[in-house]
């Protein structure tokens, strides 16, 4: 790659970060009241720690609590709400979901490839049959989930695609 186009490649993507962050920060909402906000700080840390959990966790979804975390932050904390946003790995797909109501391509393939490697372990770990069967269903239905969220077209006019 030539150094014009590792400069061009890096103002596309710092013009694409600006871009982010400036539509973070349109939604963001704070409430009026101090105590609603601690309250919305409160519940946006709990999702996100779930959300963290999630990531070791086969039965946790990561995704709906990081969502849940950003609508929280976005109403109760500015500086936690700037702080996903901006963020390399929320960031992207909570715009996405808040702006288009939908996913990449990328991300749900990463989704189910995440889903099937964590049951899949489980699956084998755990002794009992009972269990097995419990975690195909749960699985199942997580896949069942994820096939019904929208997915968006990647717009290929500007050379680079989200997340």
């Amino acid at each position: 790659m030539h150094s014009s186009e590792k400069s061009e490649n890096t103002a596309f993507n710092m013009n694409e970060q600006e871009m982010s962050a400036s539509q973070g920060a349109e939604l963001l909402r704070l409430h009026h009241s101090p105590l609603v906000r601690s309250l919305y700080l409160g519940a946006g840390c709990a999702a996100l720690m779930l959300g963290a959990l999630g990531v070791l966790l086969p039965i946790l979804p990561t995704t709906p609590f990081v969502l849940l975390a950003a609508a929280c932050f976005a109403r109760g904390s500015e500086r936690f709400h700037t702080r996903l946003m901006t963020n390399r790995y929320t960031g992207p797909v909570i715009l996405e979901w808040r702006l288009h109501r939908s996913v990449t391509h990328k991300t749900k393939r990463m989704a189910y490839t995440m889903t099937a490697l964590s049951f899949s372990v489980s699956i084998l770990i755990v002794p009992e049959i009972w269990q097995k069967i419990m975690l195909v269903t749960i699985a199942c239905i997580l896949a069942f989930y994820l096939s019904r969220l929208p997915v968006r077209p990647v717009d290929n006019r500007s050379g680079a695609s989200s997340v």
